[in-house]
């Protein structure tokens, strides 16, 4: 024997209150979508019939519409049974051109009310019909006397401790915002309240003005440019409002969209690709699937392509604009300059208008890459923030150029220059290269230099450290701390390998440092040029030259902002402490 699974009215709606709908305010948008869906199946019929939604607030909340309006079978199909989803599909209230399938609206209305009353009359013929339901799930249907104009009139009474849903301060605002574009005139206690167009229709792309305005109102922003963009294939157009400050990358990209111009959120995500962080959009569509709740977006092919589609029209306006208004360009690159660099790491016309305008931080200030280059011949640049702040006044003291490449994007934005324009385009710089490019030192000063070194050996010997002396400007600096990625790399390996236990891994571990050479993994580069460094190359004391030494090694590794080790904190406290002692008087 088979039996029909029953519905408890009650447990489903509070399914929906508490995990569909993220608050009863949505039964105004079901009641407002069933009304223009009934407008939409009348108009089928008589395209001359009135687009009318009447909305009175009060201790009961009534809404009425010009729509088709039902007849007693189609009140029993649609208004009281749940999930038949063929049948109103038969009565034509699922196609295409409709908000949502008429009927299930009605649950929603139980969030907020006690008892809802359907009087409705169809345009097809047949008497007015009455249909009266409580939250309980029970429900009566009866023919109605007299004269019952076509449409149908919802009327409901709020739920204990609901009242407030139902009054005209809090209908009239939610009306407004999921009605404001619907194709009829909506009123509320005699005044309406919806302007039932899309305001970028009747807009040219040159009237910024009034746009701006809009965006205002719907964003809290002045744009920095309203682009008009539109997907066929979805149904699909609206504006999209470029900021015109930076924000972070990290902050939540929202957009408001209207499906078939019934909203379906302000902070609805994912309709654009991720680097387009700076761009808000209002859009209406047609073919994009909502979510259950229909306050979101479903994840789907269409929405993928939808995205694509947004990303290259807002792609092809940023390359518009370096075209025609170049200083605007250099404009909103200040202020939006990681979205626009995440995406040139994939298009070559994005990254020409990266290295045309987007200023980098270089030895010479900050100027564009393509600046640089004109001046330099070549792109030299550093991949670490702290490395380059420490080498750039020696490098530009030397007239050497450097660009800092330590930010985000920065780094593959070079290296995609160098695939496209050859290697000798951009080519990291190693320390040791600037090494190269300092200037001997004279021979008299040398010689009393290693001399002093040869005394104070112990001090760098303690932090693997080989001394070097150069000649070199700013005068101001005494020495320059200059690491070896590769022999910190075989430090690292040697070490590794005392410490493991099996004796093939630290074989292994040996064979990858044969054959290295011998040299330290950092060298302290004195400037024989500075007073300190020159009063050092006449100390007769060898505990005052190891000293001034290890002070110096110390410093060098503060401005090299490289990480302290436990050693050179010793070092630091050491140093400064016996400095001190000597400075008061002490041996």
């Amino acid at each position: 024997m088979s039996h029909t699974f029953r519905v408890d009215l009650r447990g489903i709606i509070d399914l929906l209150s508490h995990h569909l709908y993220s608050s009863p305010r949505v039964y105004v948008r079901e009641l407002l979508q069933n009304a223009v869906d009934a407008i939409t199946a009348r108009r089928e019929l008589d395209p001359s019939c009135p687009a009318d939604v009447t909305i009175t607030c009060g201790p009961v909340l009534t809404i009425t519409d010009t729509g088709v309006g039902l007849t007693e079978t189609e009140v029993h199909e649609l208004l009281s049974t749940l999930g038949r989803t063929s049948k109103r599909d038969d009565l034509g209230f699922a196609r295409e051109g409709f908000l949502g399938q008429f009927g299930v609206g009605m649950l929603s209305c139980f969030l907020v009310a006690s008892s809802v009353t359907v009087v409705t009359r169809s345009a097809r013929g047949g008497p007015g019909v009455r249909w009266e339901a409580d939250s309980s799930g029970n429900y009566t249907v009866s023919a109605v006397d007299g004269d019952v104009p076509v449409g149908t009139t919802v009327s409901m009474s709020a739920s204990r401790g609901n009242e407030h849903w139902l009054e005209a301060d809090v209908v009239r605002p939610l009306v407004v915002d999921y009605g404001d574009l619907l194709p009829a005139a909506v009123t509320l206690d005699g005044a309406r309240v919806t302007r039932g167009v899309r305001p970028w229709d009747s807009l040219d792309a040159a009237e910024d003005a009034d746009l701006s305005e809009y965006c205002e109102q719907v964003f809290g922003f002045t744009p920095f440019e309203a682009i008009p963009i539109e997907v066929e294939a979805a149904g699909l157009t609206g504006v999209a409002f470029v900021l015109p400050s930076g924000v972070h990358p990290g902050t939540r990209q929202t957009h408001r969209v209207y499906l078939k111009r019934m909203l379906v959120g302000d902070n609805v995500e994912g309709l654009l690709p991720d680097w387009a962080y700076f761009v808000r959009c209002v859009v209406d569509a047609s073919a994009i699937r909502p979510t259950a709740s229909r306050e979101s977006l479903y994840q789907d092919e269409m929405l993928l392509a939808v995205r694509e589609e947004l990303g290259e029209q807002i792609r092809d306006w940023l390359i518009r604009l370096d075209a025609l208004e170049p200083r605007r360009a250099g404009e909103l690159l200040a202020a939006h300059h990681l979205g626009i660099k995440s995406l040139a790491r994939s298009d070559d016309e994005m990254l020409r208008l990266v290295e045309r305008w987007l200023p980098f931080e270089t030895t010479d200030g900050p100027i564009p890459l393509r600046q640089f280059k004109r001046k330099h011949g070549a792109i030299l640049y550093i991949p670490d923030v702290d490395e380059f702040h420490q080498l750039a006044p020696v490098a530009a003291a030397q007239g050497l150029g450097l660009v800092n490449a330590g930010y985000a994007y920065d780094l593959e934005l070079l290296n995609r220059l160098s695939a496209l324009d050859g290697a000798s385009v951009a080519r990291r710089v190693a320390p040791t290269e600037l090494l190269a490019a300092l200037a001997d030192p004279e021979p008299g000063i040398e010689t009393a230099l290693r001399l002093r070194l040869s005394e104070g050996a112990a001090a760098l010997d303690r932090h693997d450290c080989d001394a070097v002396i150069r000649d070199f400007d700013p005068v101001s600096l005494p020495a320059l701390l200059i690491t070896n990625a590769e022999q910190q790399r075989k430090l690292d390996t040697e070490q590794t390998a005392e410490e493991v236990a099996d004796p093939l891994w630290a074989e292994l571990l040996g064979q990858l440092t044969a054959g290295s050479s011998s040299s330290r993994p950092e060298q302290l580069v004195l400037n024989c040029r500075n007073p300190l460094v020159q009063r050092l190359s006449r100390l007769n004391d060898p505990s005052l030259v190891e000293l001034t030494l290890e002070s110096l090694y110390v410093h060098a590794v503060l401005q090299a902002r490289r990480a302290m080790r436990p050693k050179d904190t010793a070092a630091l406290n050491r140093s400064f402490l016996e400095l001190l002692d000597r400075a008061v008087g002490g041996k």
